[in-house]
């Protein structure tokens, strides 16, 4: 996890896990949650939680990727022979290209009823926003917008039960839930402005035949950098070097020259290639690509005024190890004061061609955004290479926020992917 790279991004965010949640934070804000124990527990407690939880519990990875369960590192136990076998194998299970620190298991909570709920700083309303739906377990891209919704929030008043039972009875929530489900959700809230988190997610909330809400999993990244989240007074946990050799090979790369900034971090995601630039910004338009289904296959910054040499090189890594499986290539960043634009866009250009000389033709869309010194210049060379490799481009001009580019190439990319034209 990269942590105050000089030149680099304003801040680097740093993720927790499910069980860091159960540790640490569910019992500091009086978040619900199902009881939990780590794999080293003694063999007695095991025995004794899964009689107290009717026999059924979940053995979890605590890994920093999504997807446990398609990985076979989420597995229903019901015995304590079973437990022990699952709390040893998921630990040695890859998950997203992680390895898990460890295992434990949980308690199974019974349930008819599933809510999903995230909050995030969210471009559109300049601020934070909580998203609810009661389709709760599935992915939030795949819930239509009216089973869902997206409420700003105030940062003087945040979120109080009425404003969060509202929203319940909205989705039609049976009402014998809200009350104590809109509490808890305060509770959520509160927990994610007291921290200095960027984001925070449970998915589901399981609510009981009793009409108790638990949250059953969980994820949030932090900014490390704000004072809130130093004041916690908390370590965050270290997990196995699991860095793909994506990351690898730029991280070299970056370090063999001070000019020109070359850092990503790899996402997991699976439709757009992002060449980006701005710091900050960069960060920004992650966020717009990913709240709008964009899957971004990692977060990168490519400013500082790279020369040539130095833009070809991480244009090139970026390709040969993610072109394949991306929709669309997207060239983003604000107007550069610095940076010159026909060099980065030329080098760009030839990394594209270089690509496909070696690995034959690609039929990859390309977005591009861009303002600052030499535009034009820059956008002519593009030009000719995307139109002498017979690519489909699409050219936004200086004067396009940066989100309503992203907003557009996650659309796009949606729509090409469900087209089944991703190549």
């Amino acid at each position: 996890m990269h942590t105050g790279v000089p030149g680099g991004f304003q801040y680097m965010p740093a993720k927790v896990t499910e069980l860091f949640f159960l540790e640490h934070l569910a019992p500091r804000f009086g978040v619900p949650v199902p009881e939990h124990l780590t794999a080293d527990a003694p063999d007695a407690a095991i025995r004794e939680a899964l009689d107290r939880w009717g026999g059924r519990g979940l053995v979890k990875a605590d890994v920093l990727s999504g997807k446990r369960g398609k990985a076979g590192a989420v597995v229903e136990v019901t015995d304590y022979v079973d437990a022990q076998k699952e709390l040893k194998r998921v630990q040695g299970i890859e998950v997203g290209g992680h390895l898990p620190r460890t295992a434990y298991i949980v308690q199974h909570i019974p349930s008819e009823l599933e809510l999903y709920t995230a909050v995030t700083y969210d471009s559109r309303f300049v601020g934070p926003a909580i998203t609810m739906s009661l389709a709760g377990g599935m992915d939030i891209e795949d819930v239509t917008d009216d089973n869902k919704i997206t409420w700003p929030i105030d940062i003087y008043k945040w979120l109080d039960a009425y404003q969060a039972s509202d929203i319940l009875e909205r989705l039609d929530c049976p009402k014998g839930t809200i009350s104590l489900l809109s509490r808890s959700i305060v509770d959520f809230v509160d927990m994610f402005r007291s921290t200095g988190m960027k984001m925070c997610e449970v998915n589901p909330w399981r609510i009981n035949p009793k009409g108790k809400p638990f949250a059953c999993d969980f994820k949030a990244v932090f900014d490390e950098a704000n004072f809130k989240f130093k004041n916690l007074g908390l370590e965050l946990h270290e997990y196995p070097a699991n860095k793909t050799a994506f990351e690898e090979e730029m991280s070299e790369w970056s370090a063999s020259s001070h000019q020109g900034q070359a850092h990503v971090a790899d996402l997991g995601g699976e439709l757009i290639l992002p060449i980006l630039f701005g710091g900050g910004a960069s960060t920004i338009v992650v966020e717009t690509l990913t709240q709008n289904g964009g899957s971004p296959l990692f977060l990168s910054d490519f400013g500082g005024n790279p020369t040539y040499e130095r833009m070809f090189g991480t244009a090139k890594i970026c390709f040969e190890h993610n072109l394949p499986k991306a929709t669309v290539i997207l060239i983003l960043g604000g107007k550069a004061n610095n940076t010159l634009i026909d060099v980065t866009f030329k080098a760009i250009a030839d990394a594209l061609s270089a690509y496909v000389d070696e690995h034959g033709p690609i039929s990859t869309p390309v977005v591009i955004g861009r303002g600052g010194p030499r535009l034009i210049q820059g956008l002519l060379t593009m030009k000719e290479t995307l139109d002498s490799l017979s690519l489909p481009y699409v050219i936004f001009g200086p004067d396009t926020p940066v989100t309503q580019v992203a907003e557009y190439a996650a659309g796009f990319a949606k729509t090409c992917s469900e087209m089944g034209d991703t190549k």
